[in-house]
């Protein structure tokens, strides 16, 4: 799989608070943001079903709300 990067807007409070967070549990900002991600996947794959198929992020930004 092909690792790709992107930036964010983030406030400056909150990132300093997630590098913390970060920190105590051993892992780069970058890697710690990857863990949340991850468990944001799994938990809404839980919840929803297994996203299959090719997901195309400009058509599929927003999912409208059930």
């Amino acid at each position: 799989m092909a690792t790709k990067s992107f930036s964010i807007r983030i406030e400056e409070e909150m990132l300093s608070k997630i590098s913390y967070v970060a920190n105590y549990e051993g892992r780069s900002v970058n890697s710690h943001v990857l863990v949340l991600i991850r468990e944001s996947i799994k938990a809404f794959e839980e919840a929803n079903g297994k996203i299959e198929g090719n997901i195309r992020p400009d058509v599929n930004v927003k999912p409208a709300k059930k």
